[in-house]
C-alpha cells in the first residue's frame, strides 16, 4: 500500500524532484531487471541505473518531443513505432477522451453504443466505395487476427492465405504465422497451418505460388501485405506491385487484405498507403496512430460480401475493450486533425525535405551508410551492419534525437516522426545525423591509426 500510495504521488504531481529523478531511475531499472525482462535493459544499454538516465521518459514536451526523468528533451524521431501521428497528447484528441472519461470509459457490452457506430461510419466515408463495414480491435496484432478470421470465413474452400517474407504483421499466434521474421517464429513451434510465403515486390514470384497451389487443391484464399514493410526496413515496392497484385487476386478468386497498421492514417503523404497505388483492397487493417498516441485502438474495415459471414452469429468474432468508448472518441478526434490540418498533405511535403537532408547528410559517408529511403514521414537510414546503427542511435540520443532500428537489430534505422514535427526540427535531426556519421568517422580513422 505504501508503495502504491508514493507510485500514486509522483504520477499526480506536477513536476518531480532530482531525488525524485534519482528513485524513479533506480525502481525503473531494478523492476525491469527483476520483474520484467532484463532483455530491455540491455537492448536500451541501461544496464545500471547510471547509464539509464535518457532510457527513462517521464512526460511529454510538446507534439514532437518527451521529456526524461532529468528534464532534458528529445525530439521524437520514433514515434512509438509509428502511433504518434498527430503528434504527442493533441489536445484535441485529449479533450475528447476527457471529455467522454467524464461521462462514461467503458460501455455496457449489451447496449449500443453511439460513437462506435459514428466512428465506424466515418471510416466508411475515408474508404473506397465497397469498404463500409468495421469490426474495432485495441491493437495491430488484433486487427490482423481479425482480418485472417474474416479470410477463412469468407470461404471455407480456400483456407491458405500468402504473405510476404519480410513482412511483419504481429505476435499473437496467428499474426506471427503469418510474418515472416525467424528469429519471432522459431521458438514457438508449430504455427498456423495453410501459410505460405513469396518474396516481397516480386509478381512473378507470387504468380508461380498462387499458380502451384491452385494445381494441388489448396487455392488461395487471401493474399496479406504490408503496403511499405515497417519492420522490415521500410522497403517501398515498385509502382506497379500493388495493381498487379490486386490483378493476381481477381485472376486467382483470392482477398487482398493490406495490413495499414503503419502506414496508414496520413504517415506516407495519403490517409491510407494504398491511396498512392490505385488500388482497392478487399479488407484493410488499423491501429498504432489510429488512437492517436492516447488510447489504444485498432480497426478492420472491409466489404458487406466478406462481413456478412458474421451477421447471423455476430458473437462469432468479438473482443471485451475493442470500440470502447475512450478509443473511440481518440480515434474519431484524430481522424477529425488529420483532415483539418491536413496531415496527410503535411507528412507528403516533410518527408520530402527529410529524405533530402538526410541523403545530403549521409551522402560523404559511404563507408557507413548503403540507403536512404522511405514515403512521406516514414524513413528508413540502412547502415553497413547492425553496430553501426546502434552508434547512430548512442550519438543522436545524445543530441536529443530518438531514433530506433527495427526491432532487436539496427542496421536499418527508422525516421517516423510524428506528421507534426516542425521544419526547424527535421533540420536539426539531419544535421544531428550528418554530425553523428563525421564523430564515427573520426572514430574509426582514430582507432585504425588512418
Amino acid at each position: 500500500m505504501a508503495y502504491t500510495d508514493h507510485v500514486l504521488e509522483l504520477i499526480e504531481s506536477a513536476s518531480i524532484t532530482p531525488e525524485d529523478a534519482a528513485w524513479i531511475t533506480r525502481e525503473t531499472v531494478e523492476s525491469f531487471r527483476e520483474h520484467i525482462n532484463p532483455g530491455f535493459l540491455e537492448y536500451r544499454k541501461a544496464t545500471s541505473v547510471e547509464h539509464a538516465a535518457a532510457a527513462v521518459e517521464w512526460s511529454d514536451a510538446g507534439l514532437n518531443s518527451y521529456r526524461d526523468v532529468a528534464g532534458k528533451e528529445y525530439i521524437d524521431c520514433l514515434g512509438g513505432f509509428g502511433i504518434f501521428n498527430v503528434g504527442h497528447r493533441n489536445p484535441k484528441v485529449v479533450a475528447a477522451v476527457k471529455a467522454q472519461l467524464e461521462r462514461q470509459p467503458l460501455h455496457s457490452q449489451d447496449l449500443l453504443d453511439p460513437l462506435r457506430a459514428m466512428l465506424a461510419k466515418t471510416l466508411s466515408m475515408l474508404m473506397p466505395p465497397g469498404l463500409e463495414y468495421v469490426f474495432f480491435t485495441n491493437s495491430g496484432t488484433e486487427s490482423v487476427e481479425a482480418a485472417l478470421k474474416l479470410a477463412r470465413a469468407y470461404d471455407p474452400t480456400k483456407q491458405t492465405i500468402i504473405a510476404a517474407t519480410k513482412g511483419f504483421h504481429g505476435k499473437s499466434f496467428g499474426s506471427l504465422s503469418v510474418s515472416a521474421k525467424g528469429e519471432f517464429r522459431r521458438p514457438f513451434g508449430a504455427l498456423l497451418p495453410n501459410i505460405e510465403h513469396f518474396p516481397f515486390d516480386d509478381l512473378a514470384a507470387l504468380r508461380r505460388k498462387m499458380e502451384r497451389l491452385k494445381m494441388v487443391g489448396e487455392d488461395v484464399g487471401a493474399v496479406l501485405l504490408e503496403p511499405i514493410q515497417g519492420e522490415g526496413g521500410v522497403n517501398v515496392p515498385h509502382d506497379n506491385y500493388l495493381p498487379g497484385v490486386r490483378a493476381l487476386c481477381d485472376e486467382f478468386g483470392a482477398l487482398m487484405i493490406l495490413d495499414e497498421v503503419q502506414t496508414g492514417m496520413g504517415r506516407t503523404g495519403k490517409m491510407f498507403c494504398f491511396q498512392h497505388y490505385g488500388v482497392r483492397p478487399d479488407i484493410i487493417c488499423l491501429a498504432k496512430a489510429f488512437g492517436g498516441g492516447v488510447v489504444p485502438a485498432g480497426a478492420v474495415v472491409g466489404t458487406k460480401d466478406i462481413f456478412a459471414r458474421l451477421f447471423d452469429n455476430p458473437f462469432l468474432h468479438t473482443t471485451t475493450f475493442g470500440g470502447n468508448p475512450l478509443a473511440c472518441a481518440a480515434a474519431t478526434a484524430t481522424i477529425n486533425v488529420l483532415l483539418t490540418d491536413r496531415l496527410p498533405e503535411r507528412a507528403a511535403v516533410m518527408g520530402e525535405r527529410m529524405l533530402k537532408g538526410l541523403r545530403e547528410a549521409t551522402r560523404d559517408f559511404p563507408e557507413f551508410v548503403v540507403d536512404v529511403r522511405g514515403k512521406g514521414l516514414l524513413i528508413a537510414i540502412e547502415f553497413n551492419d547492425h553496430r553501426t546503427g546502434f552508434e547512430m542511435g548512442k550519438l543522436l540520443l545524445e543530441r536529443g534525437v530518438l531514433v530506433s532500428g527495427t526491432l532487436i537489430n539496427a542496421q536499418v534505422v527508422r525516421i517516423e516522426p510524428p506528421l507534426t514535427i516542425t521544419e526547424e526540427q527535421a533540420d536539426y535531426v539531419c544535421r544531428s545525423i550528418g554530425e553523428s556519421l563525421a564523430v564515427m568517422a573520426q572514430s574509426t580513422k582514430t582507432k585504425t591509426g588512418v
